[in-house]
């Protein structure tokens, strides 16, 4: 047994993968280097050279790019057992800035971690595979939202996908889930303007649908949001280990 066994990173690897006990092992020691971030200020920033990566243990952080303009597009949110940079550590410089929501916890790995690991536990190195290509997914289905959604159907689904990524590490259900997302933030992520995002949530609420208030997504009927959305959570790949 070790003190990461039910971390949410493991939570979200079991998805995909029976961890054994080196794998557990290997995981312990990649979350040495602990360290605390508070909100409001960029951990990793856009064009940054150094060469780490993060395992998100407590708290939201938002990875976003910014315009010539000063606005910015967020790409994606992380959440507990989420990776932070990965992409940044084998290419030369971060592609985009990542921003606590609020104080967070993660642990730091360096590139020396990473290929140690992967040199000694390969099944752990393609469960992270998984995880990056998860979130790749992700992002074409926010890419697809953006598109071609209208504003309603964009943020049903984009709740509805939180709210899966939540369940996987033991933070949501289908009945709701704790949110420090400000409407700014929604506006930021989904293509839209803060009224049209106030606008969007009201009609979703009188809908009977979802309710989003004071920190909390409450989904008042799943099955009808989801057929509203058109959300398949295929892309998620939740349904249980591959590997044994």
């Amino acid at each position: 047994m070790t003190s990461v066994e039910h971390s949410p990173l493991t939570r979200k690897l079991s998805a995909f993968v029976a961890l054994s006990e080196v794998e557990l092992a290997v995981l312990e020691r990649l979350h040495q280097r602990r360290r605390s971030f508070v909100a409001g200020r960029d951990m990793v920033h856009q064009g940054q050279t150094a060469r780490a990566a993060y395992i998100l243990s407590a708290g939201w952080v938002c990875s976003y790019k910014l315009q010539a303009d000063g606005t910015r597009q967020i790409v994606d949110f992380q959440v507990p057992g989420d990776f932070l940079g990965l992409r940044s550590v084998l290419l030369r410089t971060s592609d985009h800035s990542f921003e606590p929501i609020v104080d967070i916890e993660a642990a730091e790995v360096l590139t020396s971690d990473l290929l140690e690991a992967f040199a000694q536990t390969p099944r752990l190195a393609t469960a992270i595979l998984w995880a990056a290509s998860r979130d790749e997914a992700m992002v074409v289905e926010h890419l697809v939202g953006i598109g071609r959604r209208d504003a309603d159907a964009r943020m049903a689904h984009f709740l509805l996908e939180l709210g899966s990524r939540l369940a996987l590490v033991g933070m949501g259900s289908k009945e709701g889930y704790d949110c420090p997302l400000t409407q700014y933030h929604l506006a930021d992520a989904l293509g839209l303007s803060a009224v049209h995002v106030n606008r969007v949530l009201r009609q979703l609420r009188e809908s009977g649908l979802v309710t989003f208030r004071d920190g909390h997504v409450a989904f008042h009927d799943y099955g009808r949001l989801t057929d509203f959305a058109d959300f398949d959570p295929e892309y998620l790949d939740q349904t249980g280990p591959l590997l044994a």
